[in-house]
């Protein structure tokens, strides 16, 4: 047997969804017994249902039940291996509800645009469904909104400009790459689908696994030597993190052992090439006279090559979003630093030492959190509701539904572009511009 035959044959392997079911089921996860041929049974069952908020309905998508909105669109070609499965729909169908147990998973997170949710499951281990979800959101939105403007506004400006650039960077060719592959999700059944809030996207490589590498590996190579803290805790947190964002994705039935290490190998290929241009990069941002004009045609250009690589599905709009995000940063960071509102300690500074943490200075980076995070929710609902309406005039369609509207690429691209621009843009200028009025910078 040749190299390239076992290596394929070790592929398969990995990419086996009995493997990743049986994870699920070594950490507590299984699901639901089958609906029984009686149908007094299932109404007895339906019953049982009815009685806990949690578990009460039916499974959306489910065989014979309603389809989620825009689930018969954007199908991509079927490949003769089998390789390709439709985007912007489901990737394996869950089973249909059973009867009650005592101790059930709620559905997690909801997709905004289909309306599709999650796997009721029996868990049995608690701690880990509650670890593994925490892990699952250090690689959502509601985590990178509050990471880096924490970053910029309290820790360390610089640092957090440069996770952002790295962050967007990673995540791009992630993206990209999972259009150019076009693998579906493990199947389920056998795998439960705790999680479906990215379910229409491809699963090859995981996105959450390239940025749980990226984040803590850049974190530690941007601070040691910056700051004086022992190296023991940067090589602590990395393989912690990693592998908690890592585990959580199978856990979760979203990716197959083989994505995993693919998404974490790829992004140590993307650190090594790349790392040593970052510098470069946020410096470019900072101080070049046209910054500005290059950044956002280049993340555009960027934008218009990706959404030209698939059929429209909800993996554009997060492109957008990521695009529209490293752009409104640094952009920001660009007037922010024309106008002396932030500066960098100077290098013969180098390495910095902690503060010592009073409850003054405890007390002011508390106040610019939550007064930042209140400006850039407020900014981000202004902006969606100025977008979507207009994107819909604009293409001529309907905006009494907006999950509907927004299930098309008109809308949902200029949306998720402008208005994460626009939440970009107020963390690293209309905010710090904020704090210095009133005097808490």
């Amino acid at each position: 047997m040749s190299l390239r035959q076992r290596l394929a044959q070790l592929a398969g392997r990995l990419q086996d969804p009995q493997k990743v079911a049986r994870f699920q089921r070594l950490c507590g996860v299984e699901a639901p017994p089958q609906r029984s041929a009686d149908p007094r049974e299932d109404e007895k069952a339906e019953g049982l249902l009815a009685g806990d908020p949690r578990l009460r309905g039916r499974q959306r998508g489910a065989p014979g039940g309603p389809q989620p909105p825009g689930s018969d669109r954007n199908q991509c070609p079927a490949k003769p291996d089998g390789g390709c499965a439709p985007n912007g729909v489901r990737n394996g169908l869950a089973a249909e509800l059973g009867p009650a147990s005592s101790r059930r998973a709620g559905a997690l997170r909801r997709n905004s645009l289909t309306g599709e949710e999650g796997q009721l499951a029996r868990v049995s281990k608690w701690p880990l469904y509650y670890l593994f979800c925490f892990g699952a959101e250090l690689g959502n939105e509601l985590f990178y909104i509050l990471f880096f403007p924490f970053w910029i506004w309290n820790l360390d400006p610089l640092v957090g400009r440069r996770l952002v650039v790295i962050w967007v960077l990673v995540m791009y060719l992630g993206q990209c790459t999972k259009d150019i592959i076009r693998w579906p999700r493990p199947a389920s059944p056998p795998v439960v689908k705790l999680e479906v809030f990215y379910n229409s996207e491809y699963s090859m490589p995981s996105t959450h696994a390239m940025s749980g590498t990226a984040i803590p590996i850049s974190m530690v190579l941007l601070t040691y030597g910056r700051w004086q803290y022992p190296l023991i805790y940067g090589l602590i947190l990395i393989p912690c993190w990693c592998s908690l964002v890592c585990l959580s994705r199978i856990y979760m039935g979203m990716h197959s052992i083989l994505d995993i290490i693919a998404g974490f190998l790829y992004t140590i290929l993307i650190l090594a090439v790349f790392y040593p241009f970052v510098d470069l990069i946020d410096n470019f941002n900072q101080t070049h006279k046209y910054a500005p004009l290059i950044i956002i045609g280049l993340h555009l250009a960027l934008g218009i090559f990706s959404f030209t690589l698939d059929t429209w599905s909800t993996s554009r709009g997060d492109t957008a979003e990521i695009l529209g995000s490293g752009a409104g940063i640094a952009c920001g960071s660009h007037v922010t630093y024309k106008m002396g509102l932030v500066l960098d300690p100077s290098l013969d500074t180098l390495p910095l030492a902690g503060p010592p943490i009073t409850m003054t200075l405890f007390g002011k980076a508390i106040l610019r959190f939550l007064i930042g995070m209140l400006f850039v929710l407020v900014v981000r609902d202004i902006m969606k509701k100025i977008t979507i309406p207009l994107a819909c005039k604009i293409s001529n369609i309907p905006c009494d539904d907006i999950r509907k509207a927004r299930q098309h690429m008109e809308v949902e691209l200029p949306y998720r572009y402008i208005t994460y621009g626009m939440v970009g843009f107020s963390i690293t200028f209309f905010v710090p511009y904020v704090f210095f009025f009133i005097g808490i910078s």
